[in-house]
């Protein structure tokens, strides 16, 4: 039960359940739903009567990558999972160069599966002024599907 801890006692504050077990999924843009005659639509009969399942999520949800060196490159893994029935293509904006961020994936259908972007980063450091010898970069990457778009939230501080 939720009313209780691991030892049975009464909770004092209320456990916040995670975004994908409440349904709805964080850092999203729904895009405007247009008909494609080459997505791939699934219409059997047991699929047609239920609510429209496409979609990805993306694990983790953010990138923290912590206090960095300037003048070195850093990289993590983000998998992208394909939740839904039908495959769908995506695309990601790539950041702005003055970010220092880059992001390298493999083009192309996802169908029930999962695809590995790796999120790259050079430490740089962009201020004129003197911040104290630390600056925070912070940049959501975009992640263009057919039916929304995902933002994907990347921190660092650079020393």
């Amino acid at each position: 039960s939720l009313m209780v801890d691991v030892t049975g006692q009464s909770r004092k504050e209320k456990v916040i359940l995670p975004s994908y077990l409440q349904g709805k999924k964080p850092n999203t843009i729904p895009n405007k739903k247009v008909e494609d005659p080459a997505s791939g639509k699934v219409s059997t009969s047991s699929l047609a009567t239920r609510e429209d399942r496409t979609g990805f999520h993306l694990i983790p949800p953010r990138v923290t990558f912590g206090v960095l060196k300037e003048g070195c490159t850093y990289a993590a893994t983000v998998i992208m999972k394909n939740v839904g029935v039908n495959f769908s293509r995506f695309r990601v904006k790539q950041p702005p160069p003055h970010t220092g961020l880059r992001v390298m994936y493999t083009p192309g259908p996802v169908a029930g599966l999962q695809v590995e972007l790796e999120i790259e980063i050079f430490a740089m450091l962009i201020g004129g002024k003197d911040t104290g010898g630390l600056e925070e970069v912070s940049h959501d990457i975009e992640i263009l599907t057919e039916t929304e778009t995902l933002l994907l939230p990347v921190k660092a501080n650079i020393l």
